[in-house]
């Protein structure tokens, strides 16, 4: 394959450990060694969670066996400063007839590392594939360096994935449950907090949340910080005022699903997202309301397609440029073996006032 040319003694090496035909990784060295990936590339980068004495042993049967960082091999075979390419995995399931956020989040991550001399490659799991436990082709070719996964993924694939990845990898837009993996998230659950809080100093008291609680992470998240709002204002959270915003089964918000407002309306609504918001404007609009002049509704993210309702959102503005700046940057360290932040990293927002509100009394 061309990358780099180990010396004499590197080159025995690669011969008696079978791996002349290919660059030797980590899960190679972690093989041979009886330890994870993930200690072999700690002891590597020098990172804390290795003994001194193992460190030793593992970067001295690195060297034997001929390993080269990816950095390295490409700094000999070009010359230049470090290019990597990154593979991005998403569900089709957020990919659905309006449901563009994510699509507007990947040309984030795209344009970010292309800022930063490095190209990406998508691929969109099918939902039969991710039911059927069908592995990203990313995987098999091997043309990437690193990893980014848009999305919680089914939880039988996503524990394939993870047993099978011997990339550098960060999770986008949630986090997985045992915080074992790099993450970058959006401020969810103090933003939907914050967009709560608006409404009450605003004069609402009846407040209802839009967004399936346990379909995602952030739908989740968004929940607690409604209920956190609720709570401090000497509230509790009414079932019959918990909307669902799409078929649990498909994630669709289109075809398979239809409204279940209340009898009881509340005076105002917070929706995990500003497609459920333009969505419920609608609705409310063919049932006889009039927003904002007889209900409030807010949204989140601050992505309203064109055209889905006539109403401007007020939304909290999720900054994607700055959550996928904050991807490629951890990914492309991690990939070079430098020091990064590791573990979750949270990127806040901001609202942004808009149409769709009025103050309580007004109504």
């Amino acid at each position: 394959m061309g990358d780099g040319c180990p010396g004499k003694a590197g080159t025995r090496a690669v011969q008696k450990w079978g791996l002349m035909a290919k660059a030797v990784k980590m899960a190679d060295i972690a093989k041979v060694m009886g330890v994870s990936t993930v200690t072999v590339s700690k002891a590597l980068s020098d990172q804390k969670g290795v003994s001194e004495e193992l460190r030793i042993k593992i970067k001295k049967k690195a060297e034997e066996m001929g390993y080269k960082s990816t950095s390295a091999r490409y700094r000999e075979r070009s010359g230049h400063a470090v290019s990597y390419t990154f593979g991005v995995i998403v569900s089709d399931r957020f990919l659905a007839k309006y449901e563009s956020f994510y699509w507007n989040l990947y040309q984030e991550v795209a344009t970010a590392a292309v800022q930063r001399g490095c190209f990406t490659m998508l691929e969109v799991l099918r939902a039969e594939d991710e039911d059927n436990l069908v592995m990203p082709r990313l995987l098999s070719e091997r043309k990437t360096e690193g990893l980014i996964i848009i999305g919680r993924l089914q939880k039988p694939y996503m524990e394939k994935l993870m047993e099978l990845v011997d990339l550098p990898f960060i999770l986008l837009d949630f986090v997985d449950r045992n915080g074992v993996y790099d993450s970058v998230i959006s401020n969810s659950y103090l933003g939907m907090y914050r967009m709560t809080n608006y409404l009450f100093d605003l004069g609402h008291e009846k407040i209802a949340f839009v967004g399936n609680v346990h379909y995602t992470d952030s739908i989740t998240d968004r929940y607690f910080g409604y209920m956190k709002s609720l709570s401090e204002h000497g509230l509790e959270v009414r079932k019959d005022w918990v909307l669902d915003d799409r078929n649990q089964e498909t994630g669709r918000s289109d075809a398979g699903f239809a409204w279940k407002l209340p009898e009881d309306m509340p005076t105002a609504f917070v929706c995990n997202n500003d497609v459920a918001a333009a969505n419920l404007v609608n609705e409310l609009e063919q049932r006889g309301y009039r927003v904002p002049q007889d209900i409030s509704v807010v949204g989140y993210d601050n992505y309203q397609p064109p055209g889905l309702c006539d109403v401007r959102i007020t939304t909290y503005e999720v900054n994607m440029p700055e959550m996928a700046n904050q991807t490629v940057k951890n990914l492309i360290r991690k990939v070079s073996g430098e020091p990064y932040r590791r573990g979750v990293t949270i990127v806040d927002g901001r609202i942004v006032y808009k149409d769709s509100v009025n103050e309580a009394h007004h109504l």
